[in-house]
């Protein structure tokens, strides 16, 4: 299983509160900056935060109008980065957005050469609107950027900049003339986060702001090798064996084949769980949810504050779940009440419990 990130030397911190105060420093002015231009959606811009400080990629999804596009472009102006939008289309194709070799002729010479042209993916960080119009084909050249953080053409590899970060929009209610991500590519994406409609306070704020004439001036706050010293910070916290095994535990349960007891919900209601990349993303997500909290450690509230946004995409339901009417997220929140941070069969201590009350 490869790594989130390039293999890359550790940065060693002079001490875990100052290496803490860097990051929750850093987190700060971002977020000061994006309230300029976003009103509300404050757990959305914490996910993308903590993936992007993660080094993961990110998939949103909401109707159309609540400002999936604004909200990553805004995070994108906060740093001083390289920053490409790609609209993804059905006709567009992969060299479109990879980039392509060119016959370049030598005047002096008259010799000619194929010279690389390199596309919009060569950016660090890259806007995928609605990625599910794009046919297959395309989607394949994305799935490759994001995994290898190169791209091939002609035979030839070029590396991607680096740091690089795919945030990706998708309108979940428009399916005609769509292709449906591949659950491999889907896995690939660190965080699925859903993005609902705004508060009716929040709303006038919004249309206050959009229909005055007053724009809000955003500043870089935050450099390339701040981002990247900062995912390195973030795998330097220290996470104790028991609580991988509650991330495991979570995302094992997941898995209607895994075990001979499983949890009803997912027996019922489950057709394909979380695989391996899942239990990576909840440890290394659940350090960056740690050091914003002001935490040196890891610990299980960090977990399960990202479980919701880590296997949402990873859980596949069956027809039953549909027609009763039970989302990925129903049973994710059920796995997480059931499953015991200390390894226990809560069936047992609860049939245990039934038993002292009984006697």
């Amino acid at each position: 299983m490869s790594d989130p990130l390039d293999d890359k030397p550790t940065i060693e911190s002079t001490n875990p509160e100052d290496a803490a105060r860097e990051v929750t420093e850093a987190h700060d002015r971002i977020r000061n900056e994006i309230a300029k231009v976003i009103v509300g959606q404050d757990d959305v811009v914490e996910e993308l935060l903590t993936c992007i400080f993660c080094g993961g990629h990110a998939l949103v999804v909401g109707v159309p109008g609540l400002a999936k596009t604004l909200l990553i472009s805004t995070i994108a102006r906060t740093m001083s980065l390289g920053f490409s939008r790609i609209q993804f289309t059905p006709d567009l194709m992969p060299s479109d957005m990879t980039g392509t070799e060119v016959i370049e002729e030598d005047k002096s010479t008259g010799s000619r050469e194929l010279r690389f042209v390199k596309g919009p993916i060569f950016s660090n960080v890259i806007l995928a609107d609605e990625i599910n119009r794009t046919p297959p084909k395309t989607q394949a050249a994305l799935l490759e950027a994001m995994q290898e953080r190169q791209v091939t053409a002609g035979g030839v590899r070029h590396a991607l900049p680096s740091p690089f970060f795919v945030l990706a929009t998708q309108n979940p209610i428009e399916q005609e003339g769509t292709y449906p991500l591949p659950e491999a590519q889907l896995d690939r994406f660190m965080f699925n986060i859903r993005i609902e409609y705004p508060t009716e306070e929040q709303e006038l704020q919004i249309v206050q702001r959009t229909t005055s004439e007053d724009h809000a001036d955003l500043s870089s706050v935050i450099t390339g090798d701040e981002v990247e010293r900062i995912q390195h910070i973030v795998r330097q916290v220290p996470v104790a064996d028991h609580i991988v095994r509650y991330a495991l535990r979570i995302t094992r349960a997941t898995r209607i084949r895994e075990a001979s007891k499983k949890p009803e919900v997912v027996e019922n209601y489950v057709s394909w769980g979380a695989g391996p990349r899942a239990s990576q993303y909840l440890v290394l997500a659940a350090k960056a949810r740690a050091i914003l909290s002001g935490s040196t450690h890891v610990m299980p509230e960090h977990i399960q504050a990202v479980t919701l946004p880590v296997l949402r995409h990873r859980v596949i339901t069956n027809f039953n779940a549909e027609a009763d009417g039970i989302t990925t997220d129903d049973i994710i929140r059920t796995l997480i009440d059931e499953t015991p941070v200390d390894g226990s069969d809560p069936s047992s201590e609860r049939q245990m419990d039934a038993v002292m009350r009984s006697s």
